[in-house]
């Protein structure tokens, strides 16, 4: 494995953990990752990129060695407002090339429709977004957020880090054995009676109160300037979160420069289950950009 460092980062209050690899000098990646997920999750795909890279990769609010939110819930704004700053932090002056995965790519989507001229290109790897919320659904949500703040989710305990191994495979059957082994160690912590929970705060599964808005996020993505790589899994589930595939492409055509690849024998964690052919695409997509910029 390519080794890795830890960095940490004041931002917005918070004492914010970036997993560094390569060296300063290189071209620059940001990644992104996804929900109750952390940054060495991205490992794998880091070890099979051909060239050298100077990857920083945070761990979100409340994810990983980041420090969790001050509140008792999580905003999805706040993601954009750490993004910003994370940016001006580590490339104050030169545009940035993000990979977002599942939550890293909406978030990474958004940010470079909002903050077009600091994002250079973008591989949205499975940031599908959520279904269209309607009116009508407000009262309930707003109801079930106040339940789940009376009532707020726990994490759930295990006894061993091999039994946290044990339910990734469970949760992912393309996962090996040494790479579930590997990423026990990053996605859980061990507590001071010695039992393990993921690395991330169960706030992050209270409900969003806020209804999920797709024609703001559209007049968002309409204003990306950078090319864009859409990946999607050919065996991935995630599609129902955005409602069918036809709603998905649908959301595709709103990008004015995209390029779409469909990635075989893969589910929505294909940065684990195809790593070497993830980097493939990252890395032919980001040479195609230089060229075109040359």
């Amino acid at each position: 494995m390519k080794p890795s460092r830890s960095r940490f980062l004041p931002v917005r209050g918070l004492r914010y953990h970036l997993r560094e690899w390569g060296e300063p000098g290189a071209p620059r990646l940001l990644l992104l990752h996804g929900w109750m997920d952390v940054s060495a999750s991205f490992q794998f795909v880091v070890d099979a990129f051909a060239r050298d890279w100077h990857v920083l990769a945070p761990d979100w609010r409340g994810f990983g060695l980041s420090e969790r939110g001050p509140g008792d819930c999580y905003w999805f704004p706040d993601y954009l407002g750490d993004l910003d700053a994370i940016v001006e932090a580590t490339s104050p002056e030169q545009p940035v090339t993000l990979v977002g995965h599942s939550m890293g790519g909406n978030v990474a989507l958004l940010y470079a429709g909002i903050r077009a001229a600091r994002v250079q290109a973008l591989v949205n790897l499975e940031g599908f977004g959520l279904k269209d919320g309607v009116p009508a659904q407000a009262p309930g949500r707003y109801a079930r957020w106040l339940d789940e703040l009376r009532s707020p989710p726990e994490s759930r305990r295990y006894g061993t880090v091999e039994e946290v191994a044990e339910r990734l495979r469970r949760n992912n059957p393309r996962l090996d054995a040494a790479r579930a082994a590997f990423l026990a160690g990053h996605w859980s912590q061990r507590h001071a009676d010695g039992h393990y929970e993921i690395a991330g705060d169960p706030a992050h599964k209270i409900v969003n109160p806020v209804l999920y808005r797709w024609p703001e996020v559209a007049a968002c993505w309409a204003a990306i300037a950078s090319p864009v790589l859409w990946v999607e899994a050919a065996e991935t589930d995630a599609h129902r979160w955005a409602g069918t595939r036809e709603e998905i492409a649908r959301r595709v055509a709103v990008l004015k420069r995209v390029e779409v690849a469909r990635l075989a024998d893969a589910g929505h964690m294909l940065h684990h289950d195809q790593p070497h052919a993830v980097a493939r695409l990252i890395e032919d997509f980001l040479a195609r950009v230089q060229a075109g910029a040359s």
